[in-house]
């Protein structure tokens, strides 16, 4: 039997137990893909990240949910960095590369005002997909009714980094109601049977943010909600920019906050800047250590 030492991180709070909780495992150099998933599953966090060198970079990532190994996950990135941070893995360095599976993103630290870390990482370029099932089913797949959609912007696909479903929701109340039933979403994506799904709303509880969500997990991925979402932020932004507001300037500071219908409050900045025909998007957020624990192999 073997056994792994998990730091539980919060992400994108400042706050422990709010935000986001992540695993970080620092034993993963000769760890196999297998007792990578197994970890994250014992763990139980919608992510646990396992942090290692990279020929290609500063850093490697690999991501794990309870059920597979993901591309990319903000939250997790969130968690790690400010890990490596505070232990001296990172030296003087303010500027550095990450390898994930989506690709080399660079990271960036600064301090604010309050001395607090803030790390932001550059994400890939949005990519956008036609959702053409039924409005009806997604709706009741949330616990929600049809009419709670809001259809004079587009239900999409968005990627900048993990594919989730962007549904636009007329009034913030509807979240509250919002009842999960995550194994009806696979034969209601059709076009992407394995992604998220993201309701999203202009209306907020603070005043200082642009946009409200939910994320509710693909059942393949062993969990039910993620409270505040890396990636999926994001793609709000630029999903924000080309339709919400494409008139705005070229570059946009937005603040979407996540995670308060279930006690887990937590705020992610995201930057978009229009590139040509493109858009180029950064999120940033903090993290606070929470505990460590150990898991048997």
């Amino acid at each position: 039997m073997k056994t792994i030492r998990v730091y539980h991180y919060d992400a994108f709070s400042s706050v422990p137990n709010m935000g986001n909780p992540a695993g970080v495992v620092f034993q993963s150099e000769d760890l196999l893909e297998d007792q990578m998933r197994e970890i994250a599953e014992k763990v139980g966090f919608n992510e646990t990240a396992f942090p290692m060198k990279s020929d290609q970079a500063d850093w490697r990532i690999r991501y794990f949910t309870p059920g597979h190994e993901i591309d990319l996950c903000g939250h997790a990135t969130m968690a790690t960095i400010f890990a490596l941070k505070t232990r001296g893995e990172l030296g003087d360095k303010t500027d550095f590369t990450i390898e994930t599976k989506a690709g080399i993103l660079p990271i960036k630290l600064r301090e604010n005002s309050n001395e607090e870390l803030l790390i932001t990482m550059k994400q890939p370029s949005p990519q956008f997909h036609n959702f053409n099932g039924s409005l009806q089913q997604l709706a009741h797949s949330m616990g929600i009714e049809e009419g709670d959609i809001e259809t004079k912007l587009p239900t999409l696909y968005g990627n900048t980094g993990a594919w989730t479903l962007l549904i636009p929701i007329k009034s913030l109340h509807t979240f509250s109601k919002m009842k999960p039933m995550n194994a009806l979403f696979p034969d209601i994506l059709k076009e992407m049977p394995r992604a998220s799904i993201h309701p999203f709303c202009l209306e907020t509880y603070d005043p200082e943010a642009h946009m409200h969500a939910r994320h509710f997990s693909s059942p393949y991925s062993g969990t039910i909600e993620d409270p505040v979402t890396g990636t999926a932020s994001g793609v709000m932004g630029a999903y924000y920019a080309k339709y919400v507001n494409p008139h705005a300037d070229s570059i946009l500071t937005l603040t979407v906050e996540q995670g308060q219908e279930i006690g887990r409050d937590g705020r992610v900045a995201v930057i978009v800047t229009r590139c040509e025909a493109d858009y180029e998007i950064e999120i940033t957020g903090k993290a606070v250590y929470v505990k460590e624990f150990d898991v048997s192999l």
